[in-house]
């Protein structure tokens, strides 16, 4: 198969600039299943592999205006699955608030209505908020967050092992409903999480969900290199991010998998203009609507420690990693130590794109930008942040993908109809089956 770039998006539906709601075009509404129906829809006319929902169990005046309130993500497949037919549908689930066997359900289920195109972002859950609203203060610590992913991914691939594939007969003649040699129980007992099994639901099928992640800190990666198909990630220089594919490449094959087991795709922040000029015009008028404020909370949340005790125009302090989104801080440090930035600069910065990188210019600025990125090995492909909609989007979907489609790197139709076909990802043999293949040989 000829390597194509790989383009996906997250859906936060008040727009990814910190402002971008304020645009007098702008259409706005996290809680708007006709909005975001519309929004999914577009991206799929446009061919994307995926789209996902960010996602978290707590909230408040420092999260930014698209994160703030938002419908809960599962759920919200459950409806646009029933609207879509092609596009990859991924949810955030943390890992810390929820148990492995109803996650195990309800993303087999989505697997099922979607006819193979559900993914799952597993996140750990950042915020020491979200303790809280479940009774279990204090948060858990990074490591120990991690060491419960670890086990509840486990977990949830042995509940989707629960039935063979072809465990479920239904033959009306002999009265046999399901090969009960087929099903498996699973009995798993671990340092933080148990379950028994078997799952209610026969095998999802893509055999697995997608397995996302987008931890960026030394243990985020190494959990994905362990368990990923997708990362998410947040890069700001080329040649730190080609370091990084590699870094990962060689984490996952310490792993004891395939260094292209996992797909790379990094978040960008389009402005397009009909000219350089235009498009700069249209940074100017988004910048002119930003909150400082609200602007300065989004920048904390980033970095992982309030800001606001600190002088606006004086540098960037060098602070330790938080435990939080270590990923997005250790990377907007790095870039305000790159350009000498003050807070104020750097606020204004991570204003435009949730602290993902910024890309303005015309369509072929972009997808020159786009294709040198993927060329240079920085990633597989980029997830795109719309500062607002649904313009914007439009604009990428109308003017930057035909010039990627022209120039052969992103296809012209879809090919397959799952997730794990549109990603280039083999669909996870049973284990039980393959056993017994193998045997035979």
């Amino acid at each position: 198969m000829t390597r194509m770039m790989h383009l996906g998006t997250i859906v936060g539906a008040a727009g990814h600039h910190v402002a971008g709601w304020r645009m007098p075009d702008a259409e706005f509404g996290s809680q708007n299943l006709e909005l975001i129906t519309r929004i999914v829809k577009t991206w799929e006319d446009a061919k994307f592999d995926l789209i996902f929902f960010a996602d978290a169990v707590n909230t408040g005046l420092d999260a930014h205006p698209t994160h703030m309130l938002r419908l809960e993500p599962l759920t919200l497949l459950g409806a646009l699955c029933m609207t879509t037919s092609k596009i990859g549908l991924v949810a955030t689930v943390s890992t810390t608030y929820s148990q492995p066997y109803n996650v195990a359900r309800m993303l087999a289920s989505i697997d099922h209505m979607s006819k193979g195109r559900g993914g799952w972002n597993v996140v750990t859950g950042s915020s020491p908020d979200a303790a809280a609203n479940f009774g279990t203060d204090p948060h858990p610590e990074h490591a120990s967050r991690y060491a419960r992913a670890a086990e509840h991914v486990e977990i949830c691939k042995g509940l989707w092992d629960t039935w063979e594939d072809d465990a479920y007969i239904a033959d009306k003649a002999t009265g046999r409903y399901v090969d009960g040699d087929k099903m498996h129980v699973l009995n798993y007992r671990g340092t933080h999480l148990s379950s028994s099994g078997p799952l209610n639901i026969t095998r999802p099928p893509q055999g697995y969900p997608v397995i996302m992640q987008a931890g960026a800190s030394p243990t985020g990666k190494t959990f994905a290199a362990a368990s990923a198909e997708v990362v998410f990630a947040t890069q700001q220089v080329v040649e730190d991010a080609v370091a990084f594919a590699e870094d990962l490449k060689d984490r996952t094959e310490a792993a004891g998998r395939p260094r292209d087991a996992i797909r790379l795709m990094l978040g960008v922040s389009p402005v397009i203009g009909r000219t350089r000029e235009e498009a700069q015009e249209k940074l100017a008028e988004l910048a002119a609507l930003v909150d400082p404020v609200a602007a300065l909370r989004v920048l904390s949340d980033r970095i992982g420690t309030d800001l606001s005790a600190y002088d606006l125009d004086g540098p960037v302090p060098d602070l330790p990693p938080s435990g939080m989104m270590q990923g997005h801080a250790v990377v907007l440090q790095a870039v305000a130590k790159k350009h000498d930035m003050t807070i104020r600069q750097l606020r204004d910065y991570a204003a435009v794109s949730s602290g993902h990188r910024l890309v303005f210019g015309t369509a072929e600025d972009i997808a020159d930008d786009l294709e040198a990125w993927w060329r240079a090995g920085a990633c597989d492909g980029f997830i795109i942040l719309p500062p607002y909609y649904m313009r914007p989007q439009e604009e990428f979907c109308e003017q930057v993908v035909p010039i990627l489609q022209e120039r052969g790197l992103f296809r012209t139709e879809y090919e397959g109809s799952t997730l794990r076909e549109h990603l280039g990802l083999e669909r996870p043999a049973h284990p039980a089956a393959q056993a017994r293949s193998e045997a035979m040989a």
